[in-house]
C-alpha cells in the first residue's frame, strides 16, 4: 500500500493565496522526500474554505522542487472550463511532469460554484436545475477526441461548438497531444454510500478515489466500482483504489487528539465539514455506535473513533482495521488540513505515518504489500 496526501485544500478563510502556497509546497516538498507516491490538489473558485482556483499553477512549482512524487489536480471541476483549452493544459503539463502527472475530474458539488461559473439554470418560479452532470460528460468526450484522434472533425454539442482541423503545415498545428498515451492517469472520487460518481469510474475504466468519513459504506464503493468495471470488460485491481481519511499521528495518543481536533482544523469540521455530512444523510457513517447521536459528532469524537489518529501504534491498529473492513485498497491518501500555525507538528506526522506506521502495518499484515519509504 502507497501513501500519498489531498489537499482540498483546507485553508482558514483568513489566510492570503501566498500563505496557502507555502504551506502546500513545502508540505509536498517534503512528503516527496519522505517517499510519498503522490499528491493531490482540489479546485475551488467560490469557497473560502476550500481556495484554491488553479491546482494546477501550484503542480507546475511543485514539479520543479521535487523529484519523484506524482502530483495531480484533484479534481479538475469540467464544466468550469472550455473542454479545448483544458485539454490542452493538461497535456502541456504532462509533458513538464514527465510521467509525474494524473488528473482527477469531477462534475462539482459547491453550490456557489455552480452559481458563479453559470452551470445552474433557473425557471421562472427559481426552481434550478444543475447542468453539471451532463456538461461533465460532453466535456469529457471533447476532451478525449482531441487526445486520441488525429483527423479533422466538427463538434457541435449541446454546451461547446468548435472546429478541429486537419494539420497545417504553415501553423504546425494542431500540435500537442499528451506526453503520456493515449492521455495521462484519469481518477474521479466519490463519497455517497451508493457513489454513481465511482460507478461512472468503474465503466469508463478511471481510477476510483474515496473520501473516507467513516468505513460503513467504503465497501459498497468497490462494489460500484467493480460491477460496472466489468460490465465495461476493464481488468481492474484493488490496488488502483485510493482511500483518502484524515490521519495525523504523534507521539502519544492524546498529543495526536489534541492536534488533529482543535484550531483550525476544529473550526473546518465544525462549520463547515460536520454540517455538510449531517445535511447530506451520511452522519450514520461517522458514528462508532448507531446509537450515538448526531450532536454527539465533534472534531473530538472523529479523532477518537473515526479517523487514523493517535500514535504510531494506535494508527497503524486503525489503519489494519479500515483495511479489513474495506477488503484492502492500493493507496491511503490522507487529508490535508491547515496546520500552519502547528508546523513542525504536522510535518513531524508525516514522518511518523511512513517511517513508523507503514512499517508496523507491513508486519501485521505483510499480503497487504504495505510500502515504507526510507526517511530522507
Amino acid at each position: 500500500m502507497n501513501l500519498g496526501l489531498f489537499f482540498m485544500p483546507h485553508l482558514a478563510p483568513e489566510r492570503t493565496p501566498k500563505q496557502g502556497q507555502e504551506f502546500i509546497l513545502s508540505t509536498i516538498v517534503r512528503a516527496d522526500e519522505l517517499g510519498y507516491s503522490e499528491a493531490w490538489i482540489g479546485e475551488h473558485f467560490a469557497c473560502g474554505w476550500e481556495p484554491v482556483p488553479a491546482p494546477d499553477l501550484l503542480i507546475a512549482q511543485a514539479l520543479v522542487q521535487t523529484e519523484q512524487i506524482k502530483l495531480a489536480p484533484g479534481a479538475h471541476v469540467l464544466p468550469y472550463h472550455h473542454p479545448v483549452e483544458l485539454a490542452h493544459r493538461i497535456a502541456y503539463l504532462d509533458h513538464l511532469a514527465q510521467g509525474r502527472y494524473m488528473v482527477g475530474i469531477g462534475a462539482g458539488s459547491v453550490p456557489m460554484d455552480a452559481d458563479l461559473l453559470g452551470s445552474v439554470r433557473y425557471e421562472e418560479d427559481g426552481t434550478p436545475t444543475m447542468l453539471n452532470a451532463q456538461m461533465t460528460q460532453e466535456a469529457l468526450d471533447i476532451m478525449i477526441r482531441l487526445w486520441t484522434e488525429d483527423k479533422a472533425f466538427d463538434y457541435n454539442g449541446k454546451f461547446w461548438q468548435f472546429k478541429r482541423r486537419d494539420y497545417d503545415d504553415f501553423e504546425k498545428g494542431p500540435f500537442l497531444k499528451p506526453f503520456q498515451k493515449p492521455h495521462p492517469p484519469l481518477g474521479m472520487a466519490g463519497i455517497s454510500d451508493s457513489s454513481r460518481t465511482l460507478a461512472l469510474a468503474g465503466k469508463l475504466g478511471f481510477r476510483p478515489m474515496s473520501f473516507y468519513i467513516g468505513a460503513g459504506y467504503l465497501a459498497g464503493h468497490w462494489d460500484a466500482y467493480l460491477a460496472e468495471a466489468t460490465k465495461a470488460g476493464h481488468s481492474v485491481s484493488r490496488d488502483d483504489w485510493a482511500v483518502s481519511p484524515p490521519f495525523f499521528v504523534a507521539d502519544t495518543d492524546e498529543e495526536a487528539v489534541e492536534l488533529a481536533s482543535t484550531g483550525e482544523v476544529a473550526r473546518f469540521w465544525e462549520e463547515y465539514m460536520i454540517p455538510g455530512i449531517v445535511r447530506r444523510g451520511l452522519a450514520k457513517y461517522s458514528k462508532a455506535d448507531p446509537s450515538h447521536t448526531d450532536d454527539m459528532i465533534t472534531p473530538e469524537y472523529l479523532a477518537r473513533h473515526i479517523w487514523l489518529v493517535g500514535s504510531p501504534q494506535t494508527v497503524a491498529a486503525k489503519t489494519e482495521k479500515l483495511i479489513r473492513e474495506t477488503g484492502g485498497f492500493g493507496t491511503l491518501i490522507g487529508m490535508c488540513f491547515d496546520f500552519i500555525e502547528q508546523y513542525d507538528a504536522w510535518i513531524h506526522n508525516l514522518d511518523l505515518m511512513i517511517n513508523e506506521v507503514m512499517p508496523r502495518l507491513q508486519r501485521a499484515m505483510p499480503d497487504q504489500g504495505c510500502a515504507a519509504g526510507p526517511m530522507q
